[in-house]
């Protein structure tokens, strides 16, 4: 390499590496004129704590932080739905003093109203901003009311082909359509996939009411369908995530990893890698 071919391979690596420190979506050329490089999108992202069901909070809390995620959903099995004032009130300050954002709870299921009532007092005490849940139609007239007294939104959570509610988000979203605008859709693209339903497709189909992402990969598009590491399954993730950036979604993508509750780390660690690797490369 000559002098001046390598002054010039020096200079296009040293343009390359401030790019990437400085996340600059620009950069200036010999000429003077400006060259337009891709900004990597980023969202929030949190967990779904189902992921840690066999696991206590703070051994749940430690583990989201250890794969780099600042946002969690509770479900019961770390924060139950009859808890007292004062035992939700120790349990939000540990999260609080291990620096995780609690966003919501879930998943909820409500078949009457005492479940509605409860879920969403549990929820206000907690200081969530979501409830994900499964309440039956028959009460969706006051999940409405609850959702606009509390100012809490409601994300419907869909669950497959075993599912007679709200298999794919489309069932869901045909419900409520009609209803506050706080009540919206959480897409478990899993159970999405498994009743045989793009989620990519069903993301951009019903995009006015998406407030909430479980990610998870699946084995099978049928009802057979198992969860397992995220890149290993069926569903094309790179075509997801540029449906979630082509609706500019500004909710929480909560991971769901429901293999191997015993020993989810790896499992868990893998998927959110993958998923932020599809995202640096959108």
């Amino acid at each position: 390499m000559n002098l001046k071919d390598r002054r010039q391979f020096l200079q296009s690596m040293g343009l390359a590496a401030a790019v990437t420190a400085t996340g600059s979506c620009q950069a200036q050329t010999r000429t003077g004129q400006i060259a337009s490089k891709k900004v990597v999108r980023e969202f929030k992202m949190g967990l779904a704590s189902y992921t840690l069901r066999k696991f206590n909070l703070k051994e749940t809390l430690a583990m989201t932080k250890r794969v780099g995620l600042e946002y969690i959903s509770l479900k019961s099995f770390h924060l139950p739905l009859n808890s007292t004032p004062e035992e939700i009130s120790q349990a939000t300050e540990i999260i609080k003093k291990a620096g995780i954002k609690l966003y919501g709870g879930g998943v909820i299921y409500m078949k009457n109203e005492k479940d509605v009532h409860q879920a969403f007092e549990y929820a206000r005490m907690a200081g969530m901003k979501m409830i994900i849940g499964v309440p039956v139609p028959d009460v969706l007239g006051l999940v409405e009311k609850k959702v606009k007294e509390y100012d809490i939104m409601m994300a419907i959570h869909n669950h497959g082909p075993t599912d007679k509610v709200y298999p794919t988000p489309g069932s869901a979203y045909e419900k409520i359509k009609h209803l506050d605008r706080r009540i919206g859709l959480c897409n478990d693209i899993g159970h999405t996939q498994r009743a045989g339903v793009d989620p990519s497709e069903s993301v951009l189909k019903y995009a006015d009411r998406l407030i909430e992402i479980h990610v998870k990969d699946v084995s099978k598009a049928a009802k057979e369908g198992k969860t397992v590491e995220i890149g290993r399954g069926v569903i094309d993730i790179p075509k997801f995530i540029r449906a979630l950036i082509k609706i500019n979604y500004t909710g929480v993508i909560s991971f769901e990893y429901e293999k191997d509750p015993t020993d989810p780390l790896a499992g868990l660690a893998e998927s959110v890698g993958y998923v932020k690797g599809v995202l640096a490369a959108s």
